[in-house]
Order: structure tokens, then sequence, then C-alpha cells
């Protein structure tokens, strides 16, 4: 957020400058910040789905990091974690399916359940291009100080478990 665009009480809701009173300043700057910020992380993430494989959605790369974070999963528990419905899972999964980054396998612990797992293909994909994104970030901050990279990873983290309320 800019220092311009909250006023100095720190208050967030006296008027702004285009006249407009009553409305939390530093909320309206978290909102505008997110948006810029989410359009262009949807953006990239369609890019780097589509160096995984070029017929990838910008979706496919989310899914790829939950599986590489958090091993095998149901599409059900997938589906919860990323708020979206079952059919919408279904039909991502299957895009991944069929270009070979992800296997649906038995769940050992419910054989009516299957578990969908990265395929040694889809992890080495994956991992080159997770690994080229570091880097970007690496030189995108590289003049940031590592405090200031470490705050800002804790307050995503917050920010993301408190939507999961």
């Amino acid at each position: 957020m800019r220092g311009s665009d909250v006023h100095e009480s720190g208050t967030g809701s006296e008027a702004n400058p285009n006249g407009v009173s009553g409305v939390d300043q530093v909320f309206l700057g978290l909102e505008r910040e997110l948006a810029v910020f989410l359009r262009r992380a949807r953006s990239q993430s369609g890019e780097m789905a589509r160096e995984v494989h070029p017929g990838l959605e910008s979706s496919a790369y989310g899914l790829l990091v939950r599986l590489e974070d958090a091993g095998a999963q149901r599409a059900t528990d997938l589906a919860a974690y990323f708020g979206v419905g079952k059919a919408t899972m279904s039909r991502q999964l299957r895009a991944l399916e069929d270009v070979g980054v992800v296997v649906r396998e038995p769940d050992p612990a419910d054989g009516r359940a299957s578990l969908v797992r990265l395929t040694e293909e889809g992890l080495e994909r994956f991992r080159r291009v997770r690994d080229a994104r570091r880097e970007r970030y690496v030189r995108k901050l590289a003049s940031w100080d590592r405090g200031e990279i470490a705050e800002l990873a804790r307050l995503l983290r917050q920010l993301n478990d408190r939507a999961e309320d």
C-alpha cells in the first residue's frame, strides 16, 4: 500500500481525496492491493501451469503446489481446501490426468475412494517450474530485507489461515 492512500491519523475512516467519507481507507487500500496482487498471481499461475504443460489452466498450478506440499489427497479434500465444488475439482483433476501429471490410486484407508498424487513426470515438471519461479522472486525481492520477506510470508499465512474459518 502506498503511504498516500491512508490519512496520517491512522483511523482510516476520514474522507479520502475524492470526497468519499465514512469509507475505511485502510481496508479500501487492502482490497485494492489484494485485487491487483490476485490478478497478477492468477496471470503468473497461468503462465506456470502452461510451462508444466501447454494445455493446463491457471488453477492447475495451485493444485500441483498442494499435491507436492501435502502428498496424495482425496479429490473432496482438495475441493474443500480450495473452496470449490466437487464438479469443478473433478474437471480440473481430469485435465491434469489427461496430460499425465497426476494419477488416481485406490485409497488404502477406504477402497471406495481414490487418492490423487503427482506422477514422477508431473513432479519433475512442477519442480522445474517452481524453482524458476522462486528464482524470479529472489530477483524481484533482492532489495528487500530478509526479515521483511519473512514477515510478508507470515502475514500471508495468517490471512490464508483465517480465510479457512
